[in-house]
């Protein structure tokens, strides 16, 4: 179980990405099956709201009765802060599991705060990466390097908001009838794919930190390095954008392209892990290859082997691409261009 001085020690700017919350004495003050009051404290209330415009994303996990702990929830006015709440009787190391899955981020992205040395142990032993705080040390940990961001920026504010507007979608998935493609055909999403501005360099940083899963090389760029790619005339740094008729999904992709003579080279692929049951993976892969062939014979890819990012693996196996260099864990990979995708017909594809 993670003492002070251990949730003090990580340095790293912004790795608890989730703040998982018990209630009873812990969120409120009091417990809320024997009447008390069950106030928030106006402390609480500002750590609530500061994580919230950091982007550190929110939930609960709590044993209680669901439908009052909604309602006082909802009579505090924080009902809207938390995502896939997960309120009833089972063991809190499953409902942590449960909001890691929901929000499709790793166990070693979150913390959990709880009263009871118990649930915090429980938790621990199950999820031994999750961050185990007592509420009485919130107060502390809340301003060290892995609970604060490099960077807060203006889609940081509005992360819940997008998560909120994915909820919607899944719940409106989940009760369609048809196939998969069916659905996504309903959902009129727009693809724009553009040159970063200065504007897009603290999101593009953002996203080389925080997207695991579909990201080529797991390398991190920061703020300078890419404002000095960006103006470099043998460097693109692409950004991409989403949106669909729930909302926008905000700048979920982001490539980085050396421009040789003879052949150009792929030195960051990502996309953010909220694209992946929209079937936009390939998009802005596609549109490299495509604008490459008019210029190159070969389009060359950096893949760094993380253990996270296999689904990136696998999109440059289907896109054509073949190892042809390897030092350790780094590949090179390589397309003759001759095999490209087309972009699904069901995104409209804005460069």
């Amino acid at each position: 179980m993670t003492t002070l001085d251990e949730a003090l020690d990580d340095t790293r700017n912004g790795t608890v990405k989730c703040v998982v919350w018990d209630l009873d004495n812990t969120l409120w003050n009091g417990t809320l099956l024997e009447g008390d009051t069950c106030d928030v404290s106006p402390q609480v209330r500002a750590i609530i709201h500061k994580l919230d415009e950091r982007g550190v994303l929110q939930s609960v996990a709590s044993k209680n009765d669901p439908e009052m702990a909604r309602a006082r929830l909802a009579a505090v006015g924080l009902a809207d802060m938390f995502l896939y709440p997960q309120i009833g009787w089972n063991p809190k190391s499953g409902a942590v599991r449960e909001i890691a899955s929901s929000l499709n981020i790793g166990l070693d992205a979150l913390a959990f705060v709880d009263d009871q040395e118990f649930e915090r142990a429980e938790v621990a032993h199950a999820h031994p990466q999750v961050v185990c705080v007592d509420p009485a040390h919130i107060a502390t940990v809340v301003d060290s390097p892995a609970w604060v961001p490099r960077f807060v920026t203006a889609e940081s504010a509005r992360r819940r908001e997008l998560y909120r507007f994915q909820a919607a979608r899944e719940a409106e998935e989940k009760a369609f009838q048809g196939t998969d493609e069916e659905f996504l055909r309903t959902l009129d999403m727009t693809f724009t794919i553009r040159r970063a501005e200065t504007d897009d360099l603290q999101r593009a940083e953002e996203l080389t930190v925080r997207t695991n899963q579909l990201n080529s090389t797991g390398l991190t760029y920061s703020y300078a390095d890419l404002d000095a790619l960006r103006t470099d005339p043998g460097h693109w740094l692409l950004v991409a954008d989403m949106s669909d008729r729930f909302g926008d999904y905000g700048t979920i992709g982001l490539s980085l392209v050396g421009r040789g003579e003879a052949a150009w080279h792929l030195k960051l692929m990502l996309m953010s892990c909220r694209t992946m049951s929209r079937g936009v993976g390939t998009i802005l892969l596609s549109h490299i290859m495509r604008t490459a062939a008019t210029a190159v014979p070969r389009l060359r890819a950096d893949f760094v082997e993380t253990g996270r990012n296999r689904m990136m693996q696998i999109t440059y196996a289907f896109a054509g691409f073949r190892e042809v260099a390897r030092d350790g864990d780094h590949v090179t990979l390589e397309s003759d261009l001759s095999q490209i995708q087309d972009f699904p017909d069901y995104v409209k594809v804005v460069v």
